[in-house]
């Protein structure tokens, strides 16, 4: 009977470990405060700073991280966004890509016509600052990965996670690929969807 005890016990410590462990890197859910950012970012090629405080100033903001500019899903989410752009606009919403690839990837990246065309900005988060304040994962990058060119990543890749937040600064929506298995082109359908509620006063 001692030993089922222990062996229970151990399961029960086990099990809640696993738990906190898995609660501790689940991105921030709906109702949250979005935590404010500044970031060094690049539009059409151009850096500049990104202030989500300024953005919210004029609407909602679709917050989207990635793991990698010039990587498969990665670029079909760019040009999906970049194709809806206007859409993101009528509805009164700020797009803004966050990844760990450098301001010098990403203005090769936000003006290439193949993906952000110069229609969004990405931000550079290199030290996975932001990333982490949104609990999010990142993990590193297999060494020697190359992007589609040919080019050498050498940065980590954050999880692929959307969060919409309102003018109040608030977490409307959080869409994960991991947690809802979304497509990357899925994360712009399905914000835009809500930005179009959130102006037509039917926020979820």
């Amino acid at each position: 009977m001692k030993n089922e005890y222990r062996a229970g016990l151990m399961v029960g410590a086990m099990t809640a470990a696993l738990t906190f462990a898995t609660s501790a890197f689940a991105a921030l859910a709906p109702g949250a405060q979005a935590p404010d950012f500044t970031a060094q970012a690049s539009l059409a090629g151009k850096g500049f700073t990104f202030s989500l405080k300024q953005a919210l100033q004029k609407g909602p903001v679709v917050v989207y991280f990635y793991p990698s500019a010039y990587t498969g899903g990665c670029d079909i989410e760019a040009h999906t966004f970049a194709t809806q752009k206007a859409s993101f606009d009528a509805a009164g919403a700020t797009i803004i890509g966050v990844s760990e690839d450098s301001l010098q990837r990403l203005n090769t990246f936000s003006a290439d016509p193949n993906y952000c065309a110069g229609k969004f900005p990405v931000a550079s988060d290199a030290n996975g600052a932001i990333a982490t304040s949104y609990q999010l994962k990142t993990e590193a990058a297999q060494a020697g990965a190359k992007d589609v060119r040919g080019v050498e990543i050498g940065h980590g890749f954050i999880e692929r996670t959307t969060f919409v937040i309102g003018s109040d600064g608030k977490i409307v929506a959080t869409l994960s690929s991991e947690a809802d298995h979304l497509h990357p082109a899925d994360h712009v359908k399905k914000s835009l969807q809500i930005v179009q509620e959130i102006k037509a006063g039917k926020a979820p």
